[in-house]
């Protein structure tokens, strides 16, 4: 048997034995969604059934009461105020971003390792320590209840990862290239919308889908500050944990609505997500 031979055994076997334990974690993290998924086509005798009824009949009862066919009520504001909110938002944060990361990584200002470790330390402060400021703050402008004070909240929120990101992204786009279009007389609105974004387009994607991500899930600020006029997803599912006790089936089923969102664009931008957190990777 050949020296060679001997050698690719070893790392065939070790192939396949992440690729075993790759499929093994896949499963684990997908079984909670599968059997989310499952109990929300369950009517709610089933559902709370201890142990568990696999074979129990399939029902769209839950789906009926999230969407209020049975007289409760509607989730549709509460999903476009979240879809609002988000979508808005990330917009705000690439526009912004984009910018500052290019004179942080392409035309680097003094001291910019400085300035990104700034922008990194405001997610260190917990959220609860701003949370009594800004509701006063939205209290005396009249800004309680009202879906673009979160759209501010969001964008603030993502912007330092956003730029954390998207510098180390930017920062693998060709300079000569930038300096090409520069000297055919393009300026900086064109460089940046031309040259850059589509160059950085996978980092950019990535960090499009995590700050809507970020910004669809969250609670806190929008559960203090909003009411019934800006009401968001996470808010609306929070109204199912009632004093009459828990609608297992039907929480389910809602919770699996509003997850869809974010597991279609996570699906649908997979590719994108993969090369831009891996972008600069392997040189």
């Amino acid at each position: 048997m050949s020296a060679t031979a001997t050698h690719t055994r070893p790392r065939r076997a070790k192939g396949a034995g992440l690729g075993l334990a790759a499929w093994v974690l896949g499963v684990v993290f997908f079984l909670p969604i599968a059997w989310m998924a499952l109990t929300s086509f369950h009517s709610e005798s089933d559902a709370a059934k201890n142990p568990p009824s696999f074979g129990a009949a399939l029902t769209l009862d839950g789906y009926r009461e999230f969407f209020g066919t049975g007289g409760g009520a509607s989730p549709w504001p509460s999903l476009i105020n979240s879809t609002v909110a988000s979508v808005a938002s990330t917009l705000l944060v690439l526009l912004l971003a984009l910018p500052a990361a290019y004179a942080l990584s392409i035309r680097p200002v003094k001291k910019w390792t400085d300035v990104l470790f700034f922008f990194l330390s405001t997610k260190m402060l917990p959220v609860v320590a701003g949370l009594l400021p800004i509701y006063l703050f939205a209290k005396n402008t009249g800004m309680l209840d009202n879906i673009w004070l979160l759209v501010i909240l969001y964008t603030s929120m993502n912007l330092p990862i956003a730029v954390w990101m998207m510098q180390s992204f930017l920062a693998e786009v060709p300079v000569a290239v930038i300096e090409a279009a520069q000297i055919d007389g393009a300026r900086l609105p064109t460089v940046l919308a031309r040259v850059v974004a589509p160059i950085a387009l996978p980092g950019i994607a990535a960090t499009a889908l995590i700050c809507f991500i970020f910004s669809w899930n969250e609670l806190l600020f929008a559960r203090v500050l909003t009411g019934v006029v800006a009401e968001t997803a996470p808010v609306f599912l929070t109204g199912f944990i009632t004093s009459q006790g828990l609608f297992l089936a039907k929480v389910c089923a809602a919770s699996l609505v509003v997850s869809l969102p974010v597991l279609a664009a996570g699906f649908a931008a997979q590719d994108k997500l993969v090369q831009g957190l891996s972008l600069g990777a392997v040189k």
